[in-house]
C-alpha cells in the first residue's frame, strides 16, 4: 500500500460510516492567536468542539497537514537522529461532535486496523486511562476493548495521566484517552526474556492512534462537570502506519521520504553505505524539505519574526545538514522539488505554486550561503578561545545578528564539537536588542477577551449590515469596566451587545463601522466594533448624551459615507489582487490587508520589487475594470462549491462550511475575480470612481506592500499631486511639462560636481599617503600604523589602506575617521602576518571597546567603530600595546 492508497483507504472507510471528508486546513491557523502552526487534526474543529461553531455535519474525517516546531510540541531537535520524528507530518483523524462516543470510536479504529489494513491483532495493544486522585479509571473503555476485540482484560494496558488523559487547557474540554500501540519485536528490548507493556520505553512499542474521549468540562472554579454532548477527537500517525504497511523499519524508508534521500544520494554520488553512514543529515534534509515547501505554499516566507523566523530556521538547518553531507553550494531546490512531486497529488496547491516555492528556497539558500562559511569560521574561533565548554549567550546572539545563525543551529554545531550554548544568556541578549513582538501581545489580549465573553454564554448577534445601514434592536447587554450594568450615562466608556446590528465588526483586514446607537433617553457613539468569539458582535464607545438602559430598543445608525469609502477600497483590493496575478504571476498570494475609509493597503508575496512599468500596468487594469462598471455580486453557498467555481480562499483565514463569495462578473457565464469574503462591497465597480497606487515597498523578504486610494481620497490625492508638480515647476522656473528635462539637467550637473569632489578627495588622499608613511613604526620587525584621516566614508579608508599595504608589503594598519559624527575604524593585516597568527578582528574588538562600540571581521580585514569620537586618539595610542599583546600570545 503506497502513501496515496493509504490516504484514500482511511478517508473512504470513514466516509462509508457517514463522516464528511474535510480537506486539510492551512498550516497557518485561521484566527487562532494561540497557535503559530497547525499541529493537530482537531485544530480546525476547535470551535466546533467548544460549541462556538455549528457545522452542517456531526461526523468528520480528515488528513491534516501538521507542523511541530515550537512550544511544547517541538520535534525539531529530534529530526535526523530519530527514525520517527518529523517537523512536518500528516495526521489521520475522525471526529464526532456530540454524535457517537467511545463504543463506535473504538469499533471504527479496530475495524480499520484489522479489517481494512490487515494488521495482525497479536501485534496491537490498546491502552486506557488508569485513573488518579482527580478522575476515575476509564473502566468503560477497557470493557469495550475486550468486548469488541475479544482481548482478555489484562491485554488492555492501563496507563497514567501523562499518557492517557487529554485536556485542551486549564479550563475547557477534557477527558481520558485510549491509544493503540504496535509491537515491533515481540519482546522487551531491554530484557529479551521479559514481557512489557506500552508504558515501557525500550522501543518495542510505537503509538499508532490516539482516541480522545471529551467527556468533562474543567471550570475556572476548579470543578469538573460532565459535558452535555461528549465528543471524540482521534489522531493517527500517517507516517508510522505507512511504515508498517510498507514493511520498513523507519518512517524515512517509506515512499514519502526515500525518493528525496535517493535524489540527494544521486546528486552527491554516494553509495548506499555512504547514505547509511550519514543517515541523520539525510533524514534532516528530507524532512526539512517537506516542511519548507508546505509552509511556503501556505503563504509564509523566511524572515526574523514569528512563523517567518521558524521557516528560516528550518531552511538554514537543512542547508547546514547538506553541508555535512558534502554539498559545497546551494542544493536545496532539488530535494524540495522531489517533495512537491511526492505530496502534490494529495495537495494540488503545492504543484500550482511550485515555481514560486522553489524560487523562495533558492533565494534563501543563496542568502545564507554568503554567511554560512564566515559564521562557521567565527564559531570555530570562538570555541577555540573558550575557557570552558559553554559558549556565552552574547556570542551566540552575535552569530545570529551578524551571520543569521538561529540559536538552535548554533547549539547543533556546538554540540557536535562537545560544547553547550548559554541559551538564557542568548535570550537576555536578544531582549536587549529587540522589543517584544506587538503581535504576541495583541494575541494575548484577544485570548483574554474571548475567554471573558465565552463565559457570558450569550447567543450570537444577527448581522443585518449586508442589507441595510439602519436597524433597530433590543439592547441585550451593557458592560462598563468589565462589569454588566443596567444603565450607562453620558461620558462613560462602555461595551454594548445588541440582538441584531448593521455594524460591521473589524475582520478580514476591513476596519469596523462607526456611527451611533440612539435610544429613547440617550445617544451612544460607536467607535469600535469587534467579535471576541465567532458570531458575537460587541460595540465599544462612549455615551455622548443621556443614558442607555439594558433591554430598551435602540436605533443602530452606521456612518453611511464612511462605509461607502470602505466599500470602495474593499472591492478595489479584489480588483488589485486579480491585476497583480495577471501582471506578476499566479504565485502572488495576499498575505495581509487593511481596508480603511481613507486608503487601502495590500500585502502580497513576490520576491522582487515591482517595476514602474508593472505598477503602471496594474493600475491601468484596475481602472479599466472600474470603467467597465462591472456588477459586484455576493452569493452564500457551500465552501467546496465556491472553490469549485473558482473562488480564491486566503491561506491563514478560517472559513465556515457555508461562505460568502464576492464575484466581479463580466457576463452571465464569466467573472473577472471571485474571492471568499465577508466584507462590505460596492454594487458595481464604477462606484469605486478611480484607483491610484501611491506607494509600493518591501515589508520583508519576499513580501511587498501596495498602498492605494479610491473614490474621494483618490480625488484629494490627485489634486495634491498636481499641486506639488505645479509648485515644483514654479520653484524651478519652468512649465510643468518641461519638468522632466529640467530635472535631468540638474542631475547631470550634480553628477559632474560629485565627480569633481571625488577627484579632489583622491588627490588629497595621495598627498596624505606620503605623510602617513613617515608615521609607520616597527614593533618586533612588524610595520604598524595607526592614523586618523579626514575622509567621508569607510570605502575611502579601505582604498587608502590597500594603497599603504601595497607600498609597505606586510603591515598592520588601523585607519580611522569620524563619519557622520561617529568614529569608524578599518583594520588591515597582511596575509603573511595572518598566517603567523595576527588577527584584524581581535585588534578591532579591543579598539572598538575603547570607543564604546563593536565590530568584527576576518583575520585580514575588519571594520567597526563606536559612539565616542573624543576617545579616538586614545584608542589609536593603544595600538602598539595591542600588537605587542598579540605577539606575546603568539610566542
Amino acid at each position: 500500500m503506497d502513501s496515496h492508497e493509504l490516504r484514500r483507504a482511511f478517508l473512504d472507510f470513514f466516509a462509508q460510516y457517514g463522516h464528511t471528508i474535510v480537506p486539510s486546513s492551512s498550516l497557518v491557523p485561521g484566527q487562532d492567536p494561540s497557535l503559530l502552526f497547525t499541529n493537530a487534526g482537531m485544530n480546525q474543529f476547535k470551535d466546533a468542539f467548544l460549541g462556538l461553531e455549528q457545522r452542517p455535519y456531526s461526523r468528520a474525517t480528515s488528513m491534516q497537514r501538521c507542523l511541530r516546531v515550537s512550544g511544547k510540541h517541538n520535534d525539531l531537535e529530534e529530526v535526523g537522529p530519530s527514525p520517527r520524528h518529523h517537523t512536518f507530518f500528516e495526521m489521520m483523524g475522525n471526529f464526532s461532535f456530540g454524535d457517537y462516543f467511545k463504543e463506535k470510536a473504538i469499533a471504527y479504529a479496530w475495524e480499520f486496523f484489522e479489517g481494512v489494513l490487515g494488521l495482525p491483532r497479536e501485534r496491537l495493544r490498546p491502552t486506557v486511562f488508569a485513573g488518579d486522585d482527580e478522575f476515575a479509571p476509564d473502566d468503560e473503555a477497557a470493557r469495550l476493548w475486550s468486548e469488541i476485540t475479544g482481548f482478555p482484560p489484562e491485554r488492555v494496558a492501563r496507563l497514567g495521566r501523562k499518557d492517557n488523559f487529554w485536556q485542551m487547557a486549564e479550563v475547557g474540554p477534557a477527558g481520558p484517552c485510549s491509544e493503540i500501540h504496535y509491537d515491533q519485536s515481540g519482546h522487551c528490548l531491554r530484557h529479551a526474556d521479559a514481557d512489557c507493556d506500552p508504558s515501557c520505553e525500550c522501543g518495542r512499542w510505537i503509538e499508532l492512534w490516539n482516541l480522545v474521549f471529551m467527556q468533562f468540562e474543567l471550570r475556572p472554579d476548579g470543578s469538573v462537570v460532565p459535558l452535555p454532548k461528549p465528543s471524540v477527537d482521534t489522531g493517527a500517525g500517517f507516517e508510522r502506519i505507512l511504515s508498517i504497511m510498507q514493511g520498513v523499519a523507519t518512517n524515512y524508508e517509506t515512499d514519502l521520504f526515500m525518493p528525496i534521500m535517493q535524489r540527494l544520494q544521486h546528486m552527491l554520488g554516494h553509495s548506499d553505505e555512504d547514505r547509511a553512514r550519514l543517515i541523520a543529515p539525510y533524514r534532516a534534509v528530507a524532512d526539512h524539505s517537506r516542511a519548507a515547501v508546505n509552509v511556503i505554499a501556505d503563504g509564509v516566507l523566511p524572515g526574523n519574526v514569528g512563523r517567518n523566523s521558524i521557516l528560516r530556521r528550518i531552511l538554514r538547518r537543512a542547508i547546514y545538514q547538506g553541508r555535512l553531507l558534502g554539498f559545497a553550494g546551494p542544493f536545496l531546490v532539488e530535494p524540495a522539488r522531489q517533495a512537491i512531486a511526492i505530496l502534490g497529488p494529495a495537495y494540488p496547491h503545492l504543484l500550482e505554486k511550485q515555481d514560486f516555492v522553489l524560487e523562495v528556497i533558492a533565494d534563501e539558500a543563496e542568502r545564507f550561503s554568503h554567511t554560512l562559511e564566515a559564521g562557521l569560521v567565527r564559531l570555530e574561533t570562538l570555541l577555540q578561545d573558550l575557557p570552558d565548554q559553554t559558549l556565552p549567550g552574547e556570542e551566540a546572539f552575535d552569530l545570529y545578528a551578524t551571520y543569521g545563525y538561529p540559536v538552535d543551529l548554533t547549539r547543533l554545531i556546538a554540540q557536535q564539537r562537545g560544547f553547550e550554548v548559554d541559551e538564557p544568556g542568548f535570550l537576555a541578549a536578544q531582549a536587549r536588542h529587540q522589543a517584544t513582538s506587538r503581535g504576541e501581545d495583541l494575541g494575548s489580549e484577544a485570548l483574554a477577551a474571548a475567554e471573558y465573553y465565552r463565559d457570558l454564554q450569550l447567543p450570537p448577534t444577527t448581522f443585518s449590515g449586508y442589507e441595510t445601514s439602519r436597524d433597530t434592536s433590543p439592547l441585550r447587554l451593557l458592560l462598563c469596566e468589565g462589569e454588566a450594568v443596567r444603565r450607562a450615562s453620558a461620558g462613560e466608556q462602555i461595551e454594548v451587545v445588541l440582538e441584531r446590528t448593521p455594524f460591521y465588526a473589524e475582520s478580514g483586514g476591513q476596519v469596523a463601522d462607526t456611527g451611533f446607537l440612539v435610544g429613547e433617553h440617550g445617544r451612544f457613539a460607536v467607535e469600535q466594533v469587534f467579535q471576541p468569539i465567532p458570531g458575537l458582535t460587541v460595540h465599544a464607545g462612549r455615551v455622548e448624551e443621556g443614558y442607555l438602559e439594558q433591554g430598551e430598543t435602540v436605533r443602530a445608525e452606521v456612518d453611511e459615507e464612511r462605509r461607502a469609502d470602505i466599500a470602495r477600497n474593499h472591492t478595489a483590493t479584489h480588483l488589485l489582487h486579480r491585476a497583480l496575478r495577471r501582471v506578476l504571476g499566479e504565485h502572488v498570494v495576499q498575505s495581509g490587508s487593511l481596508v480603511a475609509p481613507d486608503y487601502l493597503r495590500f500585502d502580497f508575496s513576490h520576491l522582487r520589487a515591482t517595476k514602474a512599468d508593472e505598477l503602471a500596468e496594474i493600475e491601468r487594469l484596475v481602472n479599466a475594470s472600474i470603467r467597465q462598471n462591472l456588477p459586484v455580486v455576493s452569493r452564500v453557498l457551500a465552501k467546496e462549491q465556491a472553490l469549485q467555481r473558482g473562488a480564491i480562499a486566503l491561506f491563514g483565514e478560517k472559513y465556515s462550511e457555508t461562505v460568502r463569495m464576492i464575484s466581479v462578473e463580466q457576463d452571465a457565464e464569466d467573472y473577472y475575480t471571485r474571492e471568499l469574503c465577508g466584507g462590505t462591497h460596492v454594487s458595481r465597480t464604477g462606484d469605486i470612481g478611480a484607483f491610484f497606487i501611491r506607494s509600493e515597498s518591501s515589508i520583508g523578504a519576499g513580501l511587498r506592500r501596495i498602498e492605494a486610494v479610491t473614490g474621494r481620497p483618490a480625488v484629494r490625492w490627485a489634486r495634491q499631486q498636481r499641486q506639488q508638480v505645479e509648485g515644483l515647476a514654479e520653484l524651478l522656473g519652468v512649465a510643468p511639462k518641461l519638468l522632466p528635462e529640467r530635472l535631468q539637467s540638474l542631475q547631470e550637473e550634480l553628477k559632474e560636481r560629485e565627480r569633481h569632489i571625488v577627484d579632489l578627495e583622491r588627490k588629497l588622499g595621495q598627498t596624505q599617503l606620503s605623510a602617513l608613511l613617515t608615521q609607520v613604526q616597527k614593533i618586533d620587525g612588524v610595520p604598524v600604523l595607526g592614523a586618523r584621516l579626514d575622509l567621508p566614508d569607510v570605502a575611502r579608508l579601505r582604498e587608502v589602506g590597500d594603497t599603504l599595504q601595497n607600498k609597505l608589503g606586510q603591515a598592520i594598519l588601523v585607519l580611522a575617521s569620524v563619519i557622520d559624527g561617529q568614529p569608524r575604524l578599518v583594520v588591515m593585516v597582511g596575509h603573511e602576518l595572518v598566517s603567523r597568527g595576527y588577527h584584524a578582528g581581535r585588534i578591532l574588538q579591543q579598539l572598538s571597546a575603547i570607543l564604546g562600540g563593536g565590530g568584527g571581521g576576518r583575520p585580514a580585514m575588519a571594520q567597526g567603530g563606536g559612539g565616542s569620537p573624543e576617545r579616538l586618539e586614545s584608542a589609536l595610542a593603544k595600538l602598539a600595546d595591542i600588537v605587542r599583546e598579540q605577539q606575546a600570545a603568539l610566542s
